[in-house]
């Protein structure tokens, strides 16, 4: 099970929310390349970036941030937020990540995930499915739609997508733990690889996700618990690999 560190970029600095709500903010560092650096030295296999304007429709200079990031580590990078059209993917793509997230697309406009898919290949493809009781928010969490999220991820595998990140946006950076049910009916239901995300509050999330790992969970991203120390990156893939603690 792979675990990502999240980069969540505000204003060009590195921040996290509360449940996705801007007025929440706290900011960890000004520096987001250094914190790249840091994750990719701690023992990182992925990083997880989210142009957090780009989700709220804001423009920002996180897309240079993003190029500069993927410049200077070695490890891939999956790059989200705000992401509506395929002139949007491939430029995200040109910026150096290996894959990127598509959220609001996916409801709006299902027609061009397909599109990407063909076009850009399913591995360079996520999708961002992220709830509210099951329910499928778009725009950076500020609109609820009517779609279920199962229905979405399986709506999404029909086109052709391997996986999606999914997130429960009640628990995102509360540290109030993992959604690990919601996360393995998604992979049950629809066949996709899942990426759980929101909650995690330590390491016991961490080994209730490696015990599911078998049932379609293919990795964790980590936000809040590791910028406040409730969990160390070294030993959340320790745990994520299986080892006893």
């Amino acid at each position: 099970m792979i675990v990502f560190p999240a980069i969540d970029l505000r204003q060009g600095r590195c921040v996290r929310l509360y449940q996705g709500q801007v007025e929440h903010e706290t900011v960890f560092s000004d520096n987001p390349i250094a914190v790249a650096h840091h994750w990719a030295e701690q023992g990182a296999a992925w990083l997880h970036i989210v142009n957090l304007d780009g989700a709220l429709g804001e423009d920002s200079l996180n897309a240079a941030i993003m190029a500069d990031i993927a410049a200077s580590v070695s490890i891939p990078i999956q790059f989200g937020g705000g992401l509506r059209t395929l002139h949007d993917i491939e430029l995200a793509l040109s910026l150096g990540p290996a894959r990127v997230i598509l959220g609001t697309v996916a409801v709006r406009n299902p027609r061009l995930v397909l599109e990407a898919v063909r076009r850009f290949g399913a591995e360079a493809i996520v999708i961002g499915i992220d709830a509210v009781d099951g329910r499928v928010a778009t725009h950076g969490w500020r609109n609820v739609s009517s779609v279920s999220a199962i229905d979405l991820a399986r709506q999404m595998a029909d086109l052709g997508v391997l996986r999606v990140v999914h997130t429960d946006i009640r628990r995102d950076g509360t540290l109030g733990g993992v959604n690990v049910e919601a996360c393995t009916e998604m992979a049950r239901a629809s066949g996709l690889r899942v990426i759980a995300s929101g909650g995690v509050a330590g390491p016991q999330d961490i080994r209730r996700l490696a015990a599911v790992e078998g049932q379609g969970i293919e990795g964790v991203i980590i936000g809040q618990a590791l910028y406040t120390g409730a969990i160390s990156l070294p030993q959340a893939i320790r745990l994520a690999q299986g080892a006893a603690e």
